[in-house]
């Protein structure tokens, strides 16, 4: 019995990061020294966030793009 409480354990999910958060991640990483290496990632998080992104535009313009939506967001909003 204690394996199957060991299983169940392992199977939970936390719950979802919403799109905010996982676009406030990533500007606190930039900021703290970080490099996105993965530019597929960071377009998904402005495509979540509500932006038009072209797989082509440089990841430099994508994070500003992304930095200028948080800024509009208000505390209470959810994207």
């Amino acid at each position: 019995m204690r394996w199957i409480r060991t299983l169940l354990k392992r199977q939970r999910q936390p719950p979802p990061v919403s799109p905010r958060q996982r676009a406030t991640d990533l500007i606190a990483a930039i900021d703290a020294g970080g490099v996105p290496l993965h530019p597929g990632r960071v377009n998904d998080i402005a495509r979540k966030l509500g932006l038009e992104v072209s797989s082509a535009a440089p990841m430099d313009q994508t994070i500003a793009r992304i930095r200028a939506a948080l800024r509009r967001y208000e505390p209470g909003d959810a994207p």
